[in-house]
């Protein structure tokens, strides 16, 4: 089975936030339909908000600042919701995606995102001087080098591919999930997720590692959309599950950094 045969089999992406049945709908017409090239400029608009947010919040701290970043996050969290919809593994869709809405809501994510970003990565920077650069600097080779495994046919998303990867990304969500009501209750974290021991930076590991096949997935479904002739609304909604996955990478190897020089 090919790569492409085995992701329309399944329908959807490892990455639980985009779904192959919506790109691979058809445009009305040639005018309207998406390009890769659209979507890889869609995708650096995007990244270029969350830094520029991301740099705001980096560079004015104070209580306004962190208001900002946690009315920015909650954001974030509503528009990603609307537009990706919301699947539970056991129950399927609570919430159905929207992503004619990716147009005008992945900004909106993208700037959400970086004022988050820029306070987490102050907080990190200060506890650990150096270590942002480190993490920006590995994000970027871990993508690029995982683009470049996919465009030479190293690594291919088949059907198994597919399983593995999708079936670690739903246990990760749902260990995070439990954790943060684990931890409103009791006031602590699983130490397997906070530890900075062998256990906790293998932990962390796997994480990254789950994060950046995703990275695979996605790149796969957008040479799809792009093949097939999807609407034009889906570079953005492309560009935004493919931020989203980027910047769930950063976060989880600045943990991971961070537990390496504790």
């Amino acid at each position: 089975m090919s790569r492409h045969g085995a992701l329309n089999t399944f329908g959807r992406s490892g990455n639980p936030i985009i779904r192959s049945d919506v790109f691979t709908s058809k445009a009305s017409s040639s005018e309207d339909r998406m390009t890769l090239n659209g979507a890889v400029n869609k995708t650096g608009i995007l990244l270029f908000l969350t830094v520029l947010a991301a740099t705001i919040s980096w560079n004015f701290q104070g209580p306004f600042m962190l208001l900002v970043s946690i009315i920015g996050m909650f954001t974030a969290f509503i528009v990603g919701i609307a537009t990706f919809g919301f699947w539970f593994f056991f129950v399927g869709w609570l919430v159905k995606p929207r992503p004619y809405l990716a147009p005008k809501t992945a900004p909106i994510y993208a700037l959400g995102m970086g004022f988050l970003i820029g306070l987490i990565s102050e907080q990190m920077e200060s506890q650990f001087p150096g270590i942002v650069i480190q993490a920006v600097s590995l994000t970027f080779f871990v993508a690029a080098s995982l683009l470049l495994a996919y465009k030479t046919g190293l690594i291919k998303p088949t059907q198994n591919f597919w399983l593995i990867v999708f079936s670690a990304t739903v246990g990760i969500l749902l260990t995070y999930i439990v954790n943060i009501f684990y931890s409103m209750f009791t006031g602590a974290s699983f130490s397997f997720l906070t530890g900075n021991g062998m256990f906790g930076i293998g932990i962390s590991l796997f994480v990254v590692a789950i994060a950046s096949l995703n990275l695979v997935l996605d790149f796969d479904i957008i040479e799809q959309a792009d093949e097939q002739g999807a609407p034009k609304y889906v570079e953005w909604f492309g560009a935004m599950a493919l931020v989203a996955t980027l910047i769930w990478l950063y976060i989880e190897i600045l943990r991971l950094l961070s537990k390496l020089r504790r």
